[in-house]
């Protein structure tokens, strides 16, 4: 029997669902404010028919869209969605115009219909986004992208990391603008002061915390890095 004095639990303040798209499983993430359902749409690289699904089912109603980076399975249905939408575009940083330039080009190599994108708001590092009552935080996070970016909601312990980190593997740096080594750097000055704790949804594959990778990554664990193998 419950204690009829006893206050009802707290809803989180933050939730997420991920919505697996396009050909490459990018994760596609809805994340919203639970005291307004207000919502914004990180990465929505294509399938934007399941998308709208994710969207009605959640009961959410989506404020804007955020981009970690400019890479076709990330950004390709930004411009579809936010036209269908009337929602703003935020992110990423502006060295990634390069990618939001050819999202076309890269799309029809790909096999994922998008357009071209200019951003409502370029990000740098400092700045904040707001999902109804949160605030994320803005790192720049470059190596994988030259202007990629990741959000990071403190009080839930909770990030979007894009294509950076991974669950036991890192981002490649081998496209136009990658740098491994930036990349490591972006990871251990940016990523690892956000605490152990901290859980993130990658840009593909399943979740984790920064306090596995360190223990675990085959490119990042601690371990690694101090053998200097992930340099």
């Amino acid at each position: 029997m419950t204690d009829p004095h006893q206050a009802p639990p707290q809803s989180p303040p933050l939730r997420a669902a991920i919505v697996p798209v396009t050909p490459l499983q990018q994760n596609c993430s809805i994340v919203w404010c639970t005291a307004t359902m207000k919502a914004a749409v990180v990465d929505p690289g294509g399938d934007l028919p399941r998308i709208h699904d994710a969207i009605a089912k959640t009961g959410v109603t989506v404020e804007k869209i955020l981009l970690t980076h400019g890479h076709i399975d990330h950004a390709g249905g930004a411009k579809a969605l936010s036209d269908a939408l009337g929602v703003p575009v935020e992110g990423p940083q502006e060295e990634d115009r390069f990618w939001l330039a050819r999202l076309d080009e890269d799309g029809q190599a790909y096999g994922i219909p998008a357009q071209v994108l200019e951003p409502t708001r370029w990000l740098s590092e400092g700045d904040r986004v707001t999902i109804g009552d949160l605030t994320l935080d803005v790192y720049e996070t470059p190596g994988h992208t030259r202007g990629h970016v990741i959000f990071h909601h403190a009080p839930s312990r909770f990030a979007l990391v894009g294509d950076v980190l991974f669950q036991g593997s890192i981002g490649r740096s081998d496209l136009p603008g990658g740098d491994h080594d930036q990349l490591i750097r972006s990871i251990v000055d940016k990523l690892w002061p956000l605490g152990n704790e901290t859980a993130f949804i990658p840009g593909h594959g399943q979740p984790s915390t920064f306090g596995h990778e360190r223990q675990s990554n085959a490119f990042v664990a601690d371990r690694v890095l101090a053998r200097g193998q992930g340099w």
